[in-house]
């Protein structure tokens, strides 16, 4: 668990503030057949950027996440394990804040969407409902970048229901997740 107190106050308000412009928290879905539900719920912190010295200090300061590239030159450093985003990425933002309107509203629905999780409601259709309401307003809406619509997403409870039906559902869905990521 990270100590956020150990966190010089200069270096906390500057990733606060480079992430208040360059970050993003997202909540994606998963297909998987291994799973109870035919949807696993993920949450992620992302931030990207061409210079990879400043996203090291994330990874530095956070203590968890991974670095990656993408063939364009620019870095992404992101945080999916659920444990570090509870003990690490949420208590670091709340210390450090944000300025603007937007990030401070994404920041709390994405805690809003870390406690169904950990009250465990994203294993019905009633608590995916709910993470889908939510979603629905963060990331300026972030629906024109998502893999998938709310309705496949809602229409696969349906499908898994009948398991005729559920052998027949397309097998593009298991490719890849809806996570929005910041350009």
């Amino acid at each position: 668990m990270l100590d956020v107190s150990q966190v010089p106050q200069r270096i906390g308000h500057y990733l606060a503030g480079f992430t208040d412009g360059e970050g993003s928290f997202n909540v994606s879905f998963r297909k998987r057949g291994d799973y109870a539900m035919p949807w696993k719920v993920s949450l992620c912190f992302n931030v990207s950027q061409r210079e990879r010295i400043v996203l090291t200090l994330f990874e530095q300061h956070l203590k968890c996440g991974t670095m990656r590239s993408r063939a364009d030159g620019v870095w992404y450093y992101e945080v999916n394990n659920f444990t570090a985003i509870i003990e690490n990425v949420i208590p670091f933002f709340d210390r450090f804040g944000f300025l603007s309107v937007k990030k401070q509203r994404d920041f709390a629905k994405f805690k809003q969407l870390a406690r169904l999780i950990q009250e465990g409601r994203h294993l019905s259709k009633e608590g995916i409902e709910e993470i889908l309401d939510i979603r629905r307003d963060m990331n300026d809406g972030g629906a024109m970048r998502r893999k998938y619509s709310d309705d496949l997403i809602l229409e696969l409870f349906e499908v898994r229901e009948s398991s005729e039906t559920a052998r027949q559902a397309p097998d593009v869905l298991n490719l890849v997740d809806d996570t929005v990521r910041s350009a």
